[in-house]
């Protein structure tokens, strides 16, 4: 009886460990944040995120959530996202960082020869109440960054295409959910976007997965029901970049 008393109350204390991630995890706001690297200088750049950039970061309280660089990467183009426990916590954060003295320090020596950071683009999101948050590296695999722009007051048709069948229809092809978010601010798309991560074996497996998806005969009842209830497509645009997470991202 004693034992059994013990497995029980473990198994209670992992359920509530478990929950309380997932709490955390629908609570934060999370921002996604696009560098560009100035031409000849993608490797400083590179090279100021791990060997400074992250350690300020982890000091100022951002967390490092996922960090990936295109599989055909023309634009020298990174991608991480940050969260915070809140937008105000994020403004504080960022205030400190900017204005840490060594933080300072490392600017000043990493942009001697010139501006390393051509152009920034930041989003910030929060989850959906569908959203599985799956956060944790599991290994060797790619990741697929998803944007759609609904048609015109649709975005609550898509997202509950989304939350009723899409997320188990893509599990059944294969592939991996691990977060679902919209952005917070109007002007960032919060009317009209949705804005995902798929994570799959090889970026081969991620093409032929959506191709028996897109064919399976449930998806393609789903669709036709939902566009006609709506009058129209749900989307106007939907873009796909397949991206690998580079060395000391958390999430692989």
């Amino acid at each position: 009886m004693k034992n059994q008393i013990v497995v029980f109350l473990l198994c209670l204390l992992t359920s509530f460990s478990m929950q309380a991630k997932a709490d955390d995890a629908n609570s934060r706001v999370y921002e996604l944040r696009v560098y560009y690297a100035s031409d000849g200088k993608f490797d400083v750049l590179m090279n100021r995120f791990k060997e400074h950039t992250l350690h300020y970061f982890k000091k100022h309280k951002m967390r490092l959530e996922g960090f990936w660089l295109p599989l055909d990467n023309k634009d020298n183009k990174m991608v991480y996202v940050l969260s915070y426990p809140s937008r105000e916590a994020r403004e504080k954060s960022w205030k400190n960082f900017m204005s840490d003295k060594g933080w300072v320090k490392v600017m000043k020596e990493t942009t001697a020869n010139g501006e390393i950071v051509a152009k920034v683009e930041s989003t910030f999101l929060k989850t959906t109440d569908f959203s599985p948050n799956n956060l944790k590296s599991v290994g060797d695999r790619v990741f697929e960054l998803r944007t759609y722009i609904a048609t015109p007051n649709n975005l609550s048709g898509l997202l509950d295409r989304f939350r009723n069948h899409t997320l188990k229809l893509f599990e059944r092809h294969g592939m991996s959910n691990i977060i679902y978010c919209t952005p917070t601010d109007k002007e960032q798309g919060s009317e009209n976007t949705l804005i995902y991560f798929l994570a799959h074996k090889t970026k081969e497996a991620g093409l032929a997965s959506f191709k028996t998806f897109g064919a399976d005969p449930e998806w393609q009842a789903v669709r036709k029901a939902s566009e006609e209830k709506a009058g129209s497509s749900l989307t106007v645009k939907v873009t796909s970049e397949y991206m690998y997470p580079v060395e000391f991202s958390p999430l692989k």
